[in-house]
């Protein structure tokens, strides 16, 4: 049975960059930092690779987790920082905001790019893209109280899913 989304993971040239504004700016904790050189079996084996060596912080916020991996070996390919979102793949990370203007404007002065400012967005609320210091699109949301993308009220379970 799956629970639900545990985390989304990002692999990055600059770990300590793109660690400090999730944690400074977005206001993730660090639970985890791990490294290895010259290849570890078990993550070699998951990862698809050989000889990785990889530095990865686990970052966590109140209902997920988000992972960043910087490899020194095997070499990535550089990532598009200006990535279109219509193009195929994994295309953003979403945080819920409780008071999305005040956020937008909080994380404008440090800095972030945005597409626009928030939008209203009819059955959801509010929402607006913006990108982290490598142009990935993290999206932020404040669903409207009662709506379908609404948390549940603490305590409670995942809601039902839509039929």
């Amino acid at each position: 049975m799956i629970r639900g989304l545990h985390h989304a993971s990002i692999t990055t040239p600059n770990r300590d960059r793109l660690v400090a504004f999730y944690r400074d700016q977005l206001g993730f904790a660090v639970v985890r930092e791990s490294s290895w050189s010259g290849g570890a079996a078990t993550a070699d084996a998951i990862f698809g690779l050989a000889d990785s060596a990889v530095k990865m912080t686990m970052l966590r916020t109140a209902n997920a987790f988000l992972e960043i991996f910087e490899f020194d070996h095997p070499a990535g390919r550089p990532g598009d920082p200006d990535r279109p979102v219509c193009d195929a793949g994994v295309t953003h990370v979403c945080l819920c905001v409780t008071d999305i203007h005040a956020e937008h404007a909080r994380l404008s002065a440090a800095g972030m790019r945005f597409h626009c400012p928030p939008q209203p967005a009819t059955g959801v609320g509010w929402a607006t893209y913006g990108r982290d210091p490598d142009g990935n699109i993290v999206e932020l949301i404040e669903p409207e109280a009662d709506g379908p993308f609404a948390f549940p009220p603490s305590g409670q379970g995942v809601a039902s899913p839509v039929k």
